[in-house]
């Protein structure tokens, strides 16, 4: 396309006219049709996915004690920004109303459940522990010496009956604690939800 200069200038003086007679634009009108985003105001937590041992980053969005939005953390080299459906959900999981917040019991033969408390559970965990433990509990062994065919009495100490399983919620210190405790109540069964 050929223009000329006095075509150039006619062009030019026609567009700066257009444009300071606002073509009936009202920059209020305008700002007004934007909106806020929901997660405008919020305080931006950084925290970790507890649903498998992965260890995915989340940045969480927290308005007023509350959690409005969660993404994942582009700065993560484990999921660099993704998350998968089940870290997806983690704000429908903690708002549901659907989840327990007190520790439940169903009695044997029941079909309902009721709400104890916690320092109710945790003397019935002891209580139950402390059962089992006594019934199952191995102190010796009789074992026999594969080249001599010789038997002899072992002192094992083992509690057959309980079984101890880790979870992928909680970090290295927290296992090794559980891994000390499964050893003190004295069962050889304790294993961690990573490897099964």
């Amino acid at each position: 396309m050929y223009v000329t200069r006095r075509g150039f200038l006619k062009l030019s003086g026609l567009t700066i006219a257009t444009f300071a007679s606002g073509l009936g634009l009202d920059p209020a009108v305008a700002k007004a049709q934007g909106y806020a985003l929901k997660i405008e105001g919020c305080t931006k937590i950084p925290s970790i996915c507890h649903f498998c041992s992965g260890g995915c980053s989340l940045l969480l969005h927290i308005k007023d004690g509350k959690l409005i939005h969660l993404e994942g953390d582009p700065d993560s080299a484990v999921n660099e920004g993704t998350l998968c459906s089940k870290a997806s959900s983690l704000e429908q999981v903690a708002y549901s109303k659907d989840r327990p917040k007190t520790p439940l019991y169903r009695a044997p033969g029941s079909d309902k459940w009721e709400s104890i408390t916690w320092e109710d559970a945790i003397e019935r965990i002891a209580k139950k522990t402390k059962e089992i433990r006594d019934k199952t509990w191995v102190s010796t062994e009789t074992v026999t010496n594969a080249k001599t065919g010789e038997k002899s009495t072992v002192t094992v100490n083992r509690a057959e009956g309980i079984a101890v399983l880790g979870s992928a919620e909680i970090d290295n210190e927290e296992s090794y604690l559980l891994t000390k405790f499964a050893r003190l109540i004295g069962t050889p069964y304790h294993e961690h939800q990573a490897r099964i």
